[in-house]
């Protein structure tokens, strides 16, 4: 009888759950979100947090900590390489499990289990507002001409400003499910730093950086990444995130 046992055993030996857990909380780091059943989720989030915790420390005995539990030195070199400088100012938290229905087949209810501090589309805007417009009624004529003048000088700075920003803005591309930190890297390195221009490529040609870059970025399909691309130039966050929801690690699922 499991008499205060409150560990879910996910119906598996203790070393067959242990290499579950591990396999998932490498995909885990390597692509920021999973889809996977709801426990698993929620049994994957009470294993992977106290390696993100470690991750902060970045020395030797950490990072053979950390490999003993993933026994995978590409995840241990992101966690501590990526994760973990992300991650340094959260006191804990670090993942979201967001829950998705139940799967045909098994009815097994899934979850979507993510890295906070790598969704940057949720809250985006919450918190930012206008400052009110001071109102006096003591000025006078030559007060409001002055000022006038004044507001006409910042308008053309600001106007100058905002081109010349414009010119060298780059657009945050990892709100393109697929597209993490190294890819990020890999499509400005190959002329593709803004979501225009990301939507307006050809995947033949995104698909040839990603296997110039080597095997580890072949497993990657940028088929879904122009598309999501024109939704985020466009402003439209709410369909981006209603396309994401039916991808699968930005695949089509």
């Amino acid at each position: 009888m499991r008499h205060g046992d409150k560990v879910n055993n996910l119906g598996r030996t203790a070393s067959h759950r242990r290499a579950l857990l591990s396999n998932l909380a490498i995909e885990l780091i390597r692509h920021k979100r999973i889809v996977t059943t709801l426990a698993k989720a929620k049994a994957l989030r009470v294993y992977v947090e106290p390696l993100l915790t470690k991750s902060k420390t970045n020395d030797t005995h950490q990072r053979r900590v950390v490999f003993s539990y993933l026994q995978n030195k590409e995840a241990a070199k992101e966690l501590f390489d990526v994760v973990g400088p992300k991650v340094a100012n959260r006191p804990g938290g670090y993942t979201r499990i967001i829950k998705l229905g139940i799967r045909l087949g098994d009815n097994a209810e899934k979850a979507m289990i993510e890295l906070v501090d790598f969704n940057e589309v949720y809250g985006k805007g919450i918190g930012e507002t206008a400052a009110p417009a001071k109102k006096t009624r003591r000025a006078g004529g030559a007060a409001k001409k002055a000022a006038t003048n004044a507001e006409d000088a910042v308008v053309v700075e600001e106007t100058t400003t905002t081109a010349t920003s414009t010119a060298t803005a780059k657009d945050d591309l990892k709100k393109i499910e697929g597209i993490g930190p190294k890819i990020e890297e890999l499509l400005n390195a190959g002329g593709f730093s803004t979501f225009a221009q990301v939507a307006d490529a050809d995947v033949a040609a995104l698909k040839q950086i990603l296997t110039d870059a080597g095997s580890r970025y072949t497993m990657h399909d940028p088929t879904t990444w122009p598309n999501q691309a024109s939704l985020a130039r466009d402003g439209k966050m709410d369909e981006l995130k209603k396309l994401q929801d039916e991808l699968k690690g930005g695949k089509e699922a």
